[in-house]
């Protein structure tokens, strides 16, 4: 029996499906932060900073907020607000929307939502590229920044958005900052609370039947939130499975291998063969 079919068949005997997705799952849609697509957004910027791609030139210490929000607008335009290049999201959700299930996810590109999976099973733990928060940060909510952003994209020139367009914290007056997870000032607010209780509760209520754990591009950045925390309760629950679908890095410990499926090969090939 193929790996695809072993697929097909724990997608069809799972009672219940949680999937992790990672940044090979967004990589397989087509967002890509280096190559054809990052000279294409930022080839100024490159020309300039001389970095080789999107994630290295958010961390680039730019002079002005000024330059800072005009690379950052685009990053965010591109990879929040323009439509996926391939339909993976889409295929994705085709195969789970008739079954129960949960999405934990590390991306904060907001695919998942785009494509039409439920708001209110997910669980976007690191954040959010459509949102804002204080640099402090002084309290513990976040801000929808689609408006704003449009305006910085349409109106920034030579690298640089008009000075009327940096955010600023509404309570404290110091500058916005993304809603990403990378460091101990990330803001996880209500919403994000909420889902992560909506999450549990899914679990609870699940562990006692034919859970599928299918990890979708999931990465050793941050494997705890994904790729262990599935490994530890497929070993822990009897009646649990995981398939792990991630080109050149799918891989499964011992203690769990006979309940599993590991495909090295790019995820939307493998979900539209299904």
């Amino acid at each position: 029996m193929t790996d695809i079919e072993l697929l097909k068949g724990q997608l069809e005997r799972a009672d219940a499906i949680v999937i992790g997705g990672g940044a090979g799952l967004s990589a397989s849609a087509g967002f890509t932060y280096s190559g054809e697509r990052f000279e294409r957004y930022f080839k100024d910027f490159a020309g300039k900073y001389h970095f080789k791609d999107m994630y290295s030139g958010g961390f680039y210490p730019y002079d002005t907020l000024e330059e800072y929000w005009a690379y950052w607008s685009r990053y965010i335009y591109i990879n929040r607000y323009q439509e996926a290049p391939e339909p993976v999201y889409d295929r994705l959700l085709e195969l789970v929307k008739d079954k129960d299930y949960f999405v934990l996810t590390t991306n904060v590109d907001h695919q998942f939502q785009k494509a039409g999976f439920e708001k209110k099973r997910l669980f976007y733990t690191q954040g959010d590229y459509g949102l804002w928060q204080c640099s402090g940060p002084c309290h513990q909510k976040t801000y929808d920044n689609e408006d704003t952003v449009h305006q910085m994209v349409a109106q920034q020139k030579d690298m640089r958005i008009p000075s009327r367009l940096i955010p600023y914290c509404p309570v404290c007056g110091k500058p916005m900052n993304m809603n990403l997870r990378a460091d101990s000032t990330f803001v996880e607010d209500e919403g994000w609370h909420d889902a992560g209780e909506r999450y549990n509760r899914f679990l609870e209520a699940h562990k006692n039947l034919r859970v599928l754990f299918w990890e979708l591009g999931s990465g050793y950045n941050t494997p705890g939130i994904i790729k262990y925390s599935f490994w530890q309760m497929v070993y822990q629950w009897k009646t649990a499975a995981y398939v792990c679908i991630n080109q050149g890095e799918a891989f499964v410990p011992g203690d769990i291998k006979e309940k599993s499926v590991c495909i090295n090969d790019d995820i939307g090939r493998v979900l539209f063969s299904l």
